[in-house]
């Protein structure tokens, strides 16, 4: 819809109420850009004044807040829960962290409390892949050992400073409860929500960082939200959302918008197949497929494969703006 962004409502639940601006190659000029920023914004900003609950999945801009977007207090009154910002976080996202609870701290009149670590060992999550790490892709198996290795000295030397620097207390005052959602489960009204452990932000060891997925159940429904998993690029991910059959999947696709140079033909060759076998054996009743892909002309080329499994499994596969009734704004520039 023209800014980034993977914000939804479930009954009175807002799930990563962000948006941010498009990226330079976007083929718009930024005032339109930051037009179509504003509005989402507006959007947002009304849904989470009326929500009892806000979810915020990881720490990038377009997921949550931020102080110059809308005014922290909009928070207060809300349960918030938050990816933990003490562990599986990269440093960027730490940073990030700090600013949004230290603005909301502030704007509820409270001081913003830290901790001494309360974990020393974190295990490595690339260590539980069984499908992925099988895996050669693209017969390079050499490069690809030395990728992984390199990615397991980066884990290693992230989890020391998880045992080392300062952790955040959730936070429970009379206006305001912060808490971490990190594979916890909560009764919100009516709306189930199961948040899942730490999953990477695109392939392992990816620098990105990590997100929470989660999965909702109302009135009946299931529904999984990726938040950001670039595809899924990892395959052990894809088989654990075969496993859940949710009957509404809300997947954030790989970003085709950086192929063929931060996203290489591998990994989107990879995307695309973890798709088309969710499609094949989870079979939801609908896939609301969006985010990182409607950011460039060409991503229904580069996508083909998925559009057409979807098509041969009987699944419609619509984007958000489909959904609401209208063409992505890529399609129609």
């Amino acid at each position: 819809m023209g800014a980034k962004s993977f914000s939804f409502v479930v009954g009175n639940v807002v799930v990563d109420p962000g948006a941010s601006a498009m990226h330079p190659s976007y083929p718009l000029s930024e005032d339109k850009k930051m037009g179509l920023r504003s509005k989402a914004i507006e959007k947002i900003v009304r849904a989470v004044s009326h929500s009892k609950a806000v979810i915020v999945t990881h720490y990038h801009f377009d997921h949550y807040l931020t102080e110059d977007k809308a005014d922290p207090s909009v928070y207060l009154g809300r349960r918030l829960i938050l990816k933990d910002p003490n562990k599986y976080i990269n440093e960027s996202q730490r940073r990030r962290a700090n600013q949004l609870l230290t603005s909301i701290a502030r704007s509820a009149g409270i001081e913003l409390k830290v901790q001494s670590p309360s974990e020393s060992e974190f295990p490595d999550p690339v260590c539980r892949f069984i499908e992925t790490t099988s895996k050669t892709f693209g017969g390079l198996p050499k490069r690809r050992k030395e990728l992984l290795l390199r990615g397991k000295r980066w884990f290693r030397a992230l989890s020391r400073k998880w045992s080392s620097w300062p952790w955040f207390s959730e936070i429970r005052s009379a206006d305001l409860i912060v808490e971490w959602g990190d594979n916890r489960r909560f009764d919100l009204g009516g709306v189930t929500v199961r948040l899942f452990p730490p999953w990477f932000h695109g392939a392992e060891y990816d620098r990105t960082g990590w997100v929470i997925p989660l999965e909702v159940s109302y009135r009946g429904r299931k529904v999984f939200y990726t938040s950001d998993l670039m595809g899924p690029l990892i395959e052990d991910y894809a088989m654990k959302i075969c496993d859940l059959r949710p009957d509404i999947l809300i997947a954030d696709g790989p970003p085709t918008y950086l192929f063929p140079f931060i996203l290489n033909k591998v990994n989107l060759r990879r995307a695309v197949d973890n798709m088309v076998q969710i499609l094949r054996e989870a079979s939801p009743d609908v896939v609301v497929y969006d985010h990182h892909l409607l950011r460039e002309k060409k991503w229904r080329i580069r996508v083909s494969e998925v559009l057409k499994a979807a098509k041969r499994e009987g699944i419609p596969l619509i984007t958000v703006a489909e959904a609401l009734g209208s063409k992505p704004v890529i399609d129609c520039l």
